[in-house]
C-alpha cells in the first residue's frame, strides 16, 4: 500500500481551493500591467495572422480592432483594481 507521510484527509479540501483561486485574482497595478501586456502582445500576433489573411483595407480594420479590444479590457482591469482598493 501508498505511504501517505502523514496526510489526514483529501488533497484538495476547500482551503486548498481557497488558496489556488488566489492565484488567479489580481491584486496590484503591477501584476494588471503584466496580464494587459500579454493580451496585447497576443492580439497583435493575431492581427499580424489577419493582416496576412485578409490583405487590404479589411485586414488593416481587423488589424485595428484586435488591440482596441485590448484597451477596452484594460481599462475595465484597472478600473476594478482601483475601486476595489478604495
Amino acid at each position: 500500500m501508498a505511504d501517505f507521510c502523514g496526510w489526514r484527509g483529501l488533497c484538495l479540501t476547500i482551503g486548498m481551493w481557497t488558496r489556488i483561486s488566489r492565484l488567479f485574482v489580481i491584486k496590484t497595478k503591477f501584476e494588471a500591467f503584466a496580464v494587459i501586456y500579454g493580451l496585447g502582445t497576443g492580439a497583435v500576433e493575431r492581427g499580424v495572422h489577419y493582416l496576412h489573411q485578409y490583405p487590404g483595407f479589411s485586414g488593416k480594420m481587423l488589424f485595428a480592432v484586435c488591440p482596441i479590444a485590448v484597451f477596452m479590457a484594460g481599462a475595465r482591469i484597472l478600473d476594478s483594481l482601483e475601486r476595489e482598493n478604495a
